[in-house]
């Protein structure tokens, strides 16, 4: 599990290299680069961000539970209730 996400961000590293790359070449070496492909590994690095995020949010929600005001009042009133029957 923790190889696949190592991959996750190395491939988005990766690609973020590859564009910086990429426009060097086509600035100070006057490659004949079409933007097109820049595009390209922009909007895919893009989408590789969504999915590790996705996959964050994902992590964090089944380890951690967001509750209201309301909810938690109710339960830390429920808790000292408890409390003082013991």
């Amino acid at each position: 599990m923790k190889l696949g996400k190592v991959l996750q961000y190395e491939t988005y590293i990766i690609l973020g290299l590859l564009m910086v790359a990429g426009t060097i070449g086509k600035l100070i070496f006057n490659l004949p680069i079409d933007s097109d492909w820049f595009w390209f590994i922009a909007g895919t690095g893009l989408v590789l961000e969504g999915f590790i995020d996705l996959i964050k949010q994902r992590q964090f929600s089944k380890k951690y539970k967001v509750v209201s005001k309301k909810e938690f009042e109710s339960m830390w009133n429920d808790l000292k209730a408890a409390d003082k029957k013991k």
